[in-house]
């Protein structure tokens, strides 16, 4: 379940920090970063979803004693007089400002993603209290759209190469993920970071999310599909009856079906099922059926796959040389896919011909699940802080991982047009535009997106 309690909502060494501070300290100013990983741009993603579900909410003295209670017994310092004066003063909002790049924006790493300052001088404890959710709020999506966004390069890149176009490219990579996410709310923040960059999706969770907290009538678009159970429970002697009921019920002028076929033999299904069998069927519908194979090695499957297709139902020639199945089939790898498959069978397709409009992806795990805060090594860190009435740089230089050492005073973005994203002190400003602006501030979006801004800041048009 989830924690709506803000206090608890934190790292446990968090609690006696307010006592570690210099004497006079009146306002500590962090940034988030991505230091380094794969990866060399990022996309920037989530945080709205973040302070509209939990920094729109005020705390009350009820959350106050509950965490008292939990705290004390857990053997940590409690703030309760910081905390009960948010309460009296603050009505509960949390007096901290925060400020960002525009969600969507792809820009390189080791740049300053967000910046977070308490405004009120007796909360200097407040800004890295909220390390822990904050920086989870933002590594997770951000990753996820970043992990997205580089795979559609290179479907982009494939795509141009073999076919002289990109269109449909927002349906060629499906969000398989929900069922190996952590949790409801992990598919909910993923899934919607995968929207920002592609239309398809699995993962309801996700477009409830991106209509919630950005304003996005629908995000994202799935199609039937069948699965193993509902094919093998018509029995291996009643394959063929199960393939034509899907046909029967989904495969209509302008719909699309997506059928597993590899339940028993995949190359019997497409030899003799599909392309004798049903082929007058599959041709004759109007629709489109995507072949699923869901085992095996994914690029010489997938190639195998494409080619014995092609035997059957014939195909064309584009310009660009390639070959393209009819429009009455196609295949949807969902088995085994990241980026380095992707890359792997389109290459190999390209290799034997085989336009990239013949394929689809499904991701799963690769895509919600198998990043962590150190696949772009994430980090909030404290960058200044007001002691005595005066600004003192705050930073951490280690000598034994020059990687770690972190930027000092307060920061601004600037872009060039040449030169791109640069993070700077706020000082060295002058008349430059700061690309981080104030979202959120005691209790108050004052800057919120559209999904469609987001998905335009991300993939802007040619």
């Amino acid at each position: 379940m989830t924690n709506r309690n803000i206090i608890l909502n934190a790292d446990s060494y968090k609690a006696s920090h307010y006592l570690q501070y210099p004497p006079a300290t009146t306002q500590v100013s962090s940034y988030i970063e991505a230091r380094a990983g794969r990866f060399e741009n990022a996309v920037f993603f989530g945080l709205q979803m973040f302070i509209k579900e939990y920094l729109t909410k005020p705390i009350t003295n009820a959350d106050i004693d509950e965490a008292k209670i939990i705290m004390e017994a857990h053997g940590v310092p409690f703030n309760e007089e910081g905390w009960r004066y948010i309460v009296k003063e603050y009505q509960g909002y949390l007096p901290l400002e925060l400020q960002a790049i525009p969600e969507g924006t792809v820009m390189p790493i080791r740049n300053a993603m967000v910046q977070v300052i308490n405004t009120d001088p007796n909360c200097a404890w407040l800004t890295s209290y909220m390390e822990t959710a904050l920086l989870r709020a933002v590594w997770y999506p951000t990753t996820v759209a970043t992990v997205s966004y580089n795979c559609k390069q290179v479907i982009k890149k494939y795509m141009f190469e073999t076919t002289g176009s990109i269109e449909g490219i927002g349906f060629k990579l499906h969000d398989f993920g929900a069922r190996g996410a952590t949790s409801e709310e992990s598919a909910a923040i993923g899934g919607a970071a995968h929207l920002v960059n592609f239309m398809g999706t699995d993962t309801i969770s996700a477009i409830v999310s991106a209509r919630k907290y950005y304003d996005a009538d629908m995000a994202g678009f799935s199609i039937p599909a069948a699965e193993h159970s509902t094919m093998t429970c018509w029995g291996k002697e009643n394959e063929a009856k199960a393939y034509e009921n899907m046909l029967d019920q989904f495969s209509k002028p302008g719909k699309l079906v997506a059928v597993v076929s590899d339940s028993y033999d995949l190359w019997n299904a497409i030899d003799n099922i599909w392309g004798d069998e049903l082929k007058n069927k599959v041709e004759g519908s109007g629709g489109t059926l995507v072949i699923r194979p869901d085992s095996g090695d994914p690029v010489s499957i997938v190639t195998e796959t494409i080619e014995r297709l092609m035997q059957k139902f014939g195909f064309s020639i584009n310009a660009q040389g390639y070959r393209t199945l009819p429009d009455c089939i196609r295949v949807i790898q969902g088995d085994g896919i990241e980026e380095r498959t992707i890359e792997a069978i389109l290459a190999t397709m390209k290799m034997r011909q085989q336009s990239a409009d013949n394929i689809a992806f499904g991701m799963g795990g690769a895509l919600l699940q198998r990043v962590d805060r150190d696949t772009m090594n994430f980090a909030m860190k404290a960058s200044a802080a007001k002691v005595e009435g005066l600004w003192r740089d705050v930073y951490k230089d280690p000598i034994t991982d020059k990687g770690k050492r972190s930027k000092k005073g307060r920061l601004a973005v600037v872009k060039d047009e040449i030169l791109g994203y640069k993070t700077i002190q706020e000082n060295d400003l002058g008349r430059r535009n700061n690309v981080l602006e104030v979202v959120y501030k005691n209790g108050k979006i004052l800057k919120s997106y559209t999904f469609d801004e987001v998905r335009e800041n991300a993939n802007p048009p040619l």
